[in-house]
């Protein structure tokens, strides 16, 4: 699943493919910023990613459906 994050006051986004599900990096999110501590996410090559929640501006969540590959019916 691809992750945007929107950082405030820089011009490019993060953007990581994670194989953690939609639920996962909700709750990683909702934790991280109830507590206003770090949001920390892993990628799908394991690397960690750690974002203080005050510089958060949105995160955006992509469908965990993959996408078909081929020249078959969608």
């Amino acid at each position: 699943m691809e992750i945007t994050i929107g950082v405030q006051n820089q011009a490019r986004e993060l953007v990581l493919e994670s194989d953690q599900t939609a639920a996962e990096v909700t709750a990683a999110v909702t934790k991280a910023l109830e507590s206003g501590s770090v949001l920390e996410l892993t990628d799908h090559r394991g690397r960690r990613v750690l974002v203080p929640t005050a510089a958060i501006g949105y995160i955006e969540i992509g469908s965990e459906a993959q996408r078909k590959v081929g020249f078959g019916p969608l």
